[in-house]
């Protein structure tokens, strides 16, 4: 089971998709997503700089990798996100999954996004020149929640 990573450094989204299918037997589908810092707002963002409690973000990000194992039928699932400052571009995270049939993949792929997107404990400042600006949640975000 690939489960749940949290890091600083930068990843390889090909490395780790290629190491993830090498390990699932059984998959009929394989689906992944990966987030990318972007500068949507003002255009004038210098970096992100994402932080996290070790240890805690961990057992949050393992207990929802495990319910969503459970509830799609995945043969694997992998999340992958990093902390620390990113500047426009950088992989901020990546899912992955497994299931013997592509709608469970698809699924579950959402659901552990709908979860990384509102529930996840990280936080997030955006950096430009006029300062520093916490990241407020978003209400499509936690609308997204309901339906799982």
């Amino acid at each position: 089971m690939q489960g749940v990573r949290v890091q600083e450094a930068a990843f390889d989204m090909g490395v780790e998709l290629n190491r993830f299918a090498s390990h699932v037997a059984g998959a009929g589908a394989i689906v992944s997503f990966s987030g990318v810092t972007r500068d949507v707002a003002s255009g004038d963002l210098e970096a992100m700089v994402i932080e996290h409690y070790p240890g805690m973000t961990e057992r949050a990000l393992t207990r929802i990798h495990d319910e969503a194992m459970g509830r799609f039928s995945l043969v694997d699932a992998m999340i992958v996100h990093r902390f620390g400052r990113l500047p426009p571009g950088e992989v901020i995270m990546m899912v992955a999954t497994a299931a013997p049939h592509r709608a469970d993949a698809f699924a579950g792929a959402e659901f552990l996004m709908d979860f990384l997107k509102s529930r996840a404990p990280f936080w997030k400042q955006e950096i430009t020149a006029d300062g520093r600006e916490w990241v407020a949640a978003k209400s499509d975000d936690e609308d997204a929640l309901k339906r799982w």
